[in-house]
């Protein structure tokens, strides 16, 4: 459907009526496993010489729709779902990265990638180098023979910073390893990365995507432009795989190799599988994405505005506001809107911080983003608390910080709910 608009592909994308039944929805499929035509059918599944449904671990029709819809939405070539953004960072990871091995993230990230990358992934004997969202040359800096990947996020949660895609595209180019890109915060309404020489984006469908906080979710798209046996590191790719009679991935399957890889190796194997009824759910969010991010980003910039000129904020970080230093990357990457999730500072630091929470009355204190709904949290007392003090300022949620997210309800009331808890 790469013919038709990104409002037309949210709705229609990968979908078609059930043949059995004739339901213009895509039905809930609760099975775990389905029947095989004969004996051959099964084993040309197994064996990845035809592609169709043997459990629904590895794949499901209510979820192959949505693989579909956000492959097509990215302007990718395939997609995989998964339970969580954070379970799909991890298939990402299995796929290419092997013991001892590098990569180089940005640090303005997600306090929860912060840990995972840190932490988590040491158990692997996987190792994460630090650089800044804002300088693409501190990327280039840690790149080493060990590098198997460069990570950031479009839109930097909770900061807001925009990344300067392009030159880190090549960047990563120059040194033969792929640009992963979180574009969570952005979706592919405001920022499509593959434009800018990004080769693989992850998502927490948990959030914009789905929209109505009611759903985990993960997805990943593939660009299909990476060479995966250009340089020779990227052994799960290339190599005879044993688990499938030798079999090369990339070989076979050309420019989706990645995301059948991922799901025949790493989601078969970790099995971090997306439920049907979230698909179905994340899929029917989809469906008004486009206008909801349209108010989303009306409402962040009114209120963005307003914090601007209040007397108890000491500052406030939204690209979308033409002072702020990130303006012109605004309009070069996402001129539809800088996004509904942004930081500002209070002048009384961290007991103002958590007094404000305290108080609002439409705003939900909640540990999460992209809803319908506008949420707030206090990132240093919450979301990045498992940070030393150094660490949550050099990731955007120092004592003083606030994040909103911003729903799309009357831009005044979320402005007069701010206000009764600023005086408050």
């Amino acid at each position: 459907m790469a013919e038709f608009g990104f409002d037309t592909l949210a709705v229609h994308a990968g979908a078609q009526p059930d043949p059995a039944t004739g339901a213009r929805i895509t039905p809930i499929y609760q099975t775990t496993a389905y029947v095989f035509e004969d004996a051959d059918q099964a084993a040309s599944l197994f064996n990845l010489q035809v592609f169709g449904n043997i459990y629904t671990r590895l794949m499901n029709p209510t979820t192959a729709v949505l693989e579909e819809r956000i492959a097509a939405l990215e302007g990718g070539t395939a997609g995989l779902a998964a339970a969580s953004g954070h379970a799909a960072q991890h298939l990402i990871f299995h796929t290419i990265m092997e013991p001892g091995a590098e990569f180089v993230s940005a640090r303005q990230l997600y306090g929860g990638s912060v840990n995972q990358f840190n932490q988590s992934f040491k158990k692997y004997n996987w190792h994460v180098k630090w650089a800044d969202a804002t300088d693409p040359e501190s990327f280039k800096r840690e790149i080493t023979d060990n590098t198997r990947a460069l990570f950031c996020e479009s839109l930097a949660n909770p900061g807001g910073v925009i990344t300067d895609l392009e030159p880190l595209a090549r960047i990563a180019e120059d040194a033969g390893v792929p640009l992963i890109v979180d574009n969570t915060l952005a979706t592919p309404y405001l920022i499509r990365p593959f434009e800018w020489g990004a080769h693989l984006v992850v998502h927490s469908a948990t959030k914009f995507l789905g929209g109505h906080g009611n759903s985990l979710g993960g997805l990943i798209t593939e660009a299909g432009t990476f060479d995966w046996a250009k340089s020779g590191k990227f052994k799960t790719m290339t190599e005879e795989n044993p688990s499938y009679h030798g079999l090369k991935f990339f070989e076979t399957f050309g420019d989706f190799a990645f995301c059948v890889a991922a799901r025949a190796l790493a989601l078969r194997d970790l099995g971090p599988t997306m439920a049907p009824m979230n698909a179905f759910l994340i899929l029917t969010g989809i469906e008004t994405l486009p206008l909801r991010m349209r108010r989303h980003c009306d409402n962040a910039l009114a209120v963005a505005r307003w914090l601007e000129a209040h007397e108890r904020v000491a500052w406030v970080n939204y690209a979308g506001l033409e002072k702020h230093p990130l303006y012109p990357q605004h309009q070069k990457y996402c001129p539809k809107g800088a996004g509904a999730v942004f930081t500002f500072g209070l002048k009384g630091g961290f007991e103002a911080g958590v007094k404000l929470v305290n108080n609002v009355r439409i705003f939900s204190h909640l540990a999460n983003i992209g809803d319908t709904r506008s949420l707030i949290i206090h990132p240093a007392s919450t979301t990045h608390r498992q940070l030393s003090d150094e660490a949550r300022v050099k990731a955007g949620a120092g004592p003083e910080v606030v994040r909103l997210s911003i729903g799309i309800e009357d831009v005044n009331d979320i402005i007069a709910d701010l206000d009764q808890a600023m005086r408050a």
